[in-house]
């Protein structure tokens, strides 16, 4: 790996902020991510992993490596090996030799890749860490302030728009749950008037439709709000 010049940084970030603003799915951004990264920094093998906060382990999310037992290895917990080291102190951790390194824990796996140095970067936003990117080469190498930064630049882009995203779907989620609410409470006003139920009562059948028919409440009440929409007609 050769030391990365000021244009390559800026051709880089630049394709990677064109990728954020266009109407690409995420998994194909965090793909291009990974490979504009191998390519500015001479990598053989870039990953961004990120944390699955249910399971509180890392999963590797986009990769350019065709190595099905790198892409398959078992994740790592926070904390543990490099990458979960990194991310539990919110800090760039660098390895010259990963099979040498008593906290890398894939050694097997780098012996047969030909893994040799090893830059991981977390991602944060707004001091979470949510992930990480690992670099690595497959000869010894000492990583300047440079190629730090430069990596460090490429992780902030990568964690905006992995946030951008999941607050999209949140807000996605939010706005259909309230829908189906409004449905469910139309629907229990229509089952009231029309044969003269309780509140509780118009609810409780309004459930029992949802498990008889092995449908969701919301698709239970479009039922019951179609029927009524055909009786005015």
């Amino acid at each position: 790996m050769e030391n990365i010049n000021f244009q390559e940084n800026i051709k880089a970030l630049s394709k990677i902020s064109k990728a954020i603003a266009s109407d690409l799915y995420l998994e194909d951004i965090l793909r291009l991510i990974v490979s504009v990264t191998a390519e500015v920094m001479g990598s053989n093998i870039c990953s961004l992993i990120l944390v699955d906060e249910a399971k509180q382990e890392l999963v590797i999310r986009a990769t350019q490596s065709i190595s099905e037992e790198y892409n398959k290895k078992k994740p790592l917990k926070i904390g543990e090996g490099i990458a979960g080291k990194a991310i539990e102190q919110n800090r760039p951790i660098v390895v010259k030799d990963v099979t040498k390194e008593a906290e890398y824990k894939h050694k097997d796996i780098a012996k047969k890749e030909g893994l040799k140095s090893l830059l991981c970067v977390p991602l944060a936003v707004k001091n979470k860490v949510i992930g990480a990117i690992n670099c690595y080469t497959n000869k010894a190498h000492n990583f300047s302030d440079t190629e730090i930064n430069i990596l460090t630049s490429i992780a902030s882009q990568a964690a905006v728009a992995i946030e951008n995203t999941e607050l999209l779907v949140k807000t996605k989620i939010i706005r259909e749950e309230l829908e189906a609410r409004k449905k469910v409470e139309r629907a229990k006003g229509i089952l009231m008037k029309e044969e003269g139920m309780a509140e509780d009562q118009a609810y409780l059948k309004l459930q029992k439709y949802s498990m008889d028919m092995r449908k969701s409440m919301r698709e239970v009440a479009e039922a019951i709000i179609l029927a009524h929409e055909f009786k005015k007609q």
